[in-house]
């Protein structure tokens, strides 16, 4: 982490300390909703056009004439086409719709990479990680305030070189992208759960008990009775965490855990979205067939203008 993440941590770790102890931490990763609209075509496509370009950028197309929107989704649909074969499938939207979900973490790294490239060759090593991360820091080995930051160095190491896919000791970006933000990478996953485990696993046996589990979560802090949904958890302990009913939790079952299977969004709006818009139904997207149904994939002032008549007409 450079000195910005290290900030975070140790304001969060303060935050903890200070939280109530009724405060449940959140260790599960989920992907979020596509948007916080409703999803009803019959009255308006804002749903998938926050889907589409995540809501942020979808909110600049209502400020465009059909004419704009219609050539700049013109441009977005090359660069989803990736095999540029003229033809936008499933898989090709569905990895483009969580890429615009995400655009935060890339914004998120773009902004670290500056930091961190110290010779600006394009790549990030490992070497210069470490000395813009922890160089003031390892110039300091005794800190007056405890903290193990060596320790803290040595698991970063750790993550970097499981990130670095190629073996060739320095991080492209998408590499150094899978360092931050392992859990959006399957090759990844294995680091989190194993970061987890480490985090909550007080004992070092390996594996985490029920115990460890809920003392991960809650702080008894001289309270005489729990909190309800402190006895709801160790029931998801019990009933659904620990699914060999031998009393703890190994890695496949925190992986379950803390990363769960969860319904891919992303795949079932690119399905509506080619549905909605394959007019010869060979189950592919020209850039003709996207762009003649402009109007679901984005906005403009012509359906913001619609939108606000609707809604004129409810009130």
């Amino acid at each position: 982490m450079d000195v910005v993440q290290f900030l975070m941590y140790m304001s969060l770790c303060t935050i903890c300390a200070l939280s109530k102890p009724t405060e449940k931490k959140e260790r599960v990763h989920h992907d979020p909703e596509l948007s916080n609209k409703v999803h009803d075509d019959a009255q308006n496509f804002e749903y998938d056009h926050d889907a589409f370009l995540g809501a942020e950028e979808a909110k600049t197309f209502d400020q465009l004439t059909p004419e704009e929107s219609k050539e700049r989704l013109g441009k977005i649909v090359i660069k989803i086409d990736e095999d540029k074969d003229g033809y936008v499938t499933v898989e090709e939207l569905r990895d483009w719709i969580k890429h615009a979900q995400k655009r935060w973490i890339y914004e998120d790294v773009e902004r670290q990479w500056k930091g961190h490239d110290l010779n600006e060759d394009g790549l990030i090593s490992w070497e210069e990680y470490r000395n813009a991360t922890y160089g003031y820091i390892l110039d300091d080995p005794d800190p007056d305030d405890g903290f193990n930051y060596k320790q803290m160095m040595l698991r970063d190491e750790r993550r970097f070189k499981m990130a670095d896919k190629d073996g060739n000791h320095v991080a492209s970006k998408e590499e150094f992208t899978a360092f931050l933000h392992p859990e959006e990478f399957d090759y990844m996953k294995d680091i989190v759960v194993l970061e987890t485990m480490e985090d909550i696993d007080k004992n070092g046996d390996g594996v985490i008990d029920l115990e460890e589990y809920i003392g991960d979560m809650y702080s008894h802090d001289g309270d005489s009775e729990e909190p309800e949904w402190v006895k709801t958890e160790r029931e998801q302990f019990v009933e659904f965490r620990d699914k060999n009913r031998d009393g703890k939790m190994d890695k496949e079952e925190t992986k379950d855990w803390i990363l769960p299977s969860d319904y891919d969004h992303a795949e079932a709006e690119a399905r509506h979205l080619v549905y909605e818009s394959d007019q010869n139904k060979d189950g592919k997207l020209t850039r003709e067939e996207i762009v003649d149904k402009y109007d679901l994939f984005v906005g403009s002032q012509a359906t913001d203008f619609g939108e606000a008549l609707v809604r004129h007409d409810e009130f």
